[in-house]
């Protein structure tokens, strides 16, 4: 084992050893097939902004919208390239493009790299940085955590060696899922939804959560994304719509217990962000992040785009769906974009 002991309320070891999937290894033969059971129109919902959205780097001034480039063909552009160029009597005109992409920039997975935190993993009293499962950063995942720019000002290469979104991407990512309109019972206003809020809207809407679910958040923060048009107005974003409240250990304890397989939302970090400060000596400031990535190995998807779907499901009295919403198949990545599809 990596690890002698395990934090408390983690499931390590219980998937086994080397386990890199977490709470996916719920999504079972028997989910996909009760996924396939609540399509009944055959009509699909493409749950992923343009991936050029939020816009520009006002949001969050580290991450860049995607860029695309034309590979070269004999030193010029291959967007448009005419291949009578090389040969007179060609007809055929090619287009290739380079793309650079920031994982995290819109529509996205995160892997159970992306959030780790400082823990005792052999019991002497040190801490060190390391992800589920026990996989440590330096030992295990990233080698020598201090990595110096090169010459031209860039950092080297540093893909994981474990618990890479390559993993999730070859289960296919395909089950039931669940949507949780929390826009519908409390609108655009900004506001933390402990365990309280979250039963009673589901009581209302008659929503049940199995094992194995993948459970959907709208509170319509990617619908004002959409309608900013690329210019997000900062400060409005700032002050709207529902988060999850990761301080409320009863909202916790429900996420372990409802054995869900993976949780996404349409808004930036389906948690409030940050979290509040505690009266404690060490605490994360991400603590749903903590709970889910680091100790259940359950996968976060952010920024998805959930309204037109949301608005179908609530017209016809319905939650549930087929969700089909693998990552790019990206060996060593953090985190991935995604193009998820429900089907109804």
């Amino acid at each position: 084992m990596r690890f002698s002991r395990r934090p408390e309320g983690s499931n390590w070891g219980d998937f086994g050893a080397d386990d890199q999937l977490g709470r996916l290894n719920l999504l079972t033969a028997q989910k996909v097939r009760e996924g396939a059971a609540e399509v009944r129109e055959g009509k699909s919902f493409c749950l992923s902004l343009p991936l050029d959205l939020p816009g520009g780097s006002k949001w969050n001034p580290r991450r860049r919208p995607p860029s695309l480039f034309p590979v070269l063909r004999n030193n010029k552009s291959n967007i448009g390239y005419e291949l009578r160029q090389d040969e007179p009597y060609l007809t055929d005109v090619l287009c290739d493009h380079r793309v650079t992409l920031d994982t995290q920039y819109s529509t996205q997975w995160d892997a159970l790299s992306q959030v780790g935190s400082l823990y005792d993993l052999d019991g002497d009293g040190n801490v060190r940085s390391c992800f589920y499962n026990g996989f440590a950063a330096e030992r295990d995942m990233f080698g020598p955590l201090v990595r110096e720019p090169d010459a031209h000002g860039s950092l080297p290469p540093a893909p994981t060696r474990a618990l890479g979104i390559e993993h999730m991407a070859a289960t296919g990512v395909q089950g039931r899922g669940v949507l949780i309109d929390l826009e519908a019972h409390f609108g655009c206003e900004k506001r933390k939804v402990g365990y309280r809020d979250l039963m009673h809207v589901m009581e209302r809407d008659r929503i049940v959560v199995e094992p194995g679910d993948i459970v959907l958040f709208h509170t319509g923060f990617g619908q004002m994304l959409v309608d900013m048009n690329g210019d997000p107005d900062v400060e409005r974003l700032e002050h709207a719509c529902a988060d999850l409240d990761g301080r409320d250990p009863a909202l916790l304890r429900w996420i372990d217990e409802a054995q869900i397989a993976a949780i996404a939302a349409d808004n930036h970090a389906v948690e409030a962000y940050p979290g509040g400060k505690l009266d404690a000596a060490r605490y994360p400031t991400l603590p749903l992040h903590e709970l889910c990535l680091f100790k259940l190995g359950i996968h976060l998807g952010e920024l998805w785009y959930l309204t037109p779907l949301a608005r179908w499901l609530r017209d016809n009295a319905r939650s549930r769906f087929l969700l089909t919403a693998p990552p790019l198949r990206l060996t060593g990545a953090v985190a991935s974009p995604v193009t998820p599809v429900a089907t109804v």
